[in-house]
């Protein structure tokens, strides 16, 4: 009896440090904090193809997996954007990436991204992953997810992986920007603090 009481115990503590853990969003697979992320070239709206290494001067990035039709893509577009205009000029550009499927998605199409995209005054490069090669390779499972990248003599590295705040339904009633204290962080050369979050969104159309 005391052994099963005590299994159950075991039982209770694993599930509880589960419960109040940040879930794996790469699921085992994509990158982790500390990989040298791979160089890309996708198609932006504008019909060129974009690169990491189309961007000389970048210190690193604002990678971020999102889309049209998500509701909680939507709700952070205006965010997005205005992350692009504070952080662009200080060498963290955003580069947004829609990875969905569109044959399952027609509202992601490359038409209605070009749209989007001027409807919203979108400030920065917006991406299809048409082959759906590139956000497996990160392990975005969201839309958003972001991933901050930081320029080092090997390559750029992932530093942040997650959500960008911590309330998606009212941009005035966030209280931890996480997104913005990253890259506050790795400008001032310091370390990243909370190096992941979990992204809140709509799952990836594969």
């Amino acid at each position: 009896m005391s052994k099963t009481i005590k299994l159950l115990g075991v039982v209770f503590i694993v599930l509880l440090i589960g419960a109040f853990s940040v879930p794996n969003n790469n699921v085992g697979e994509g990158y982790k904090i500390g990989d040298i992320a791979e160089d890309f070239s996708l198609e932006n709206i504008d019909g060129k193809m974009v690169s990491l290494s189309d961007y000389k001067k970048a210190k690193g990035f604002i990678i971020t997996f999102t889309c049209n039709t998500c509701p909680y893509a939507v709700m952070y577009e205006d965010r997005i954007v205005e992350l692009d205009k504070k952080y662009a000029p200080k060498g963290y550009p955003v580069i947004a990436i829609m990875p969905n499927n569109i044959s399952k998605k027609p509202g992601d199409n490359l038409n209605a991204m070009k749209q989007r995209a001027k409807s919203k005054g979108f400030t920065f490069p917006y991406l299809i992953d048409a082959k759906q090669e590139v956000y497996p390779k990160f392990g975005a499972t969201r839309t958003p997810h972001v991933f901050i990248l930081d320029r080092t003599e090997s390559g750029f590295v992932v530093e942040y992986i997650g959500a960008i705040d911590d309330n998606y339904k009212d941009a005035s009633a966030v209280n931890i920007k996480y997104v913005e204290n990253a890259v506050d962080a790795l400008i001032e050369g310091n370390e990243v603090i909370q190096k992941e979050t979990r992204a809140i969104g709509c799952g990836i159309k594969a």
